[in-house]
């Protein structure tokens, strides 16, 4: 690869970073001397045992196939790694993010819509993957696995928020959201569908 193109692939790094979802497992903050540091993520209030391991499970492979290394200054993962090797990198990559990260996901009950996403972050990532050298730049800003676990965290925050709530004053659809799945029987309770106007979560994903 000639200077100039190696030059323009770097610069095209950068400007790609500002695209770049966040790290799903660590945050940074700045300390009482103005130092900065990283901390974990704190999950959503209100959620099951069953769905707060299965997010913790999935931000924690997620972080490690997407952002896991440093090497001056660029963050990149397993999957960065596995897809340096041309076409059966791709798939390879595709196949470790289905199997470990939406594959787990699906065990918290996700509604379809939310599962297409995430597929379609996948399929979005391979298809990058396969053009060369730029491709692997593009994929290590995409990092569909960040993407997947930020959308199940949302998911899963609004359902820990209606969770909380009583029946009567959720704002989401319970046949949808499910409030409480995973939990004891007693906390899955009217997974009946709400009165007009209470689905604005359901009428934003259509």
């Amino acid at each position: 690869m000639s200077a100039g193109k190696k030059a323009g692939m770097g610069v095209l790094a950068k400007h790609l970073q500002d695209y770049t979802p966040q790290d799903p497992m660590y945050e940074e903050y700045t300390d009482a001397r103005g130092r900065k540091k990283q901390r974990k993520r704190e999950l959503p209030p209100g959620l099951s045992q069953r769905d707060a391991d299965i997010l913790r499970k999935v931000k924690k492979r997620a972080h490690y196939l997407d952002k896991g290394f440093s090497i001056c200054g660029a963050r990149f993962g397993y999957t960065g790694i596995i897809g340096l090797v041309p076409v059966v990198g791709d798939f390879s990559d595709a196949a470790l993010n289905y199997l470990l990260i939406i594959r787990i996901a699906r065990k918290a009950d996700i509604p379809d819509w939310l599962l297409s996403k995430m597929l379609a972050n996948n399929a979005v990532s391979m298809g990058i993957g396969l053009v060369p050298f730029v491709g692997d730049i593009l994929l290590a800003a995409w990092k569909a696995n960040s993407r997947n676990a930020h959308l199940l965290e949302e998911f899963l925050r609004v359902r820990g928020e209606e969770a909380m709530r009583p029946p009567g004053a959720r704002h989401e659809d319970p046949s949808v959201v499910k409030p409480g799945a995973g939990g004891p029987p007693q906390q899955m309770t009217n997974f009946q569908t709400p009165g007009a106007g209470s689905s604005s979560l359901v009428k934003k994903r259509r």
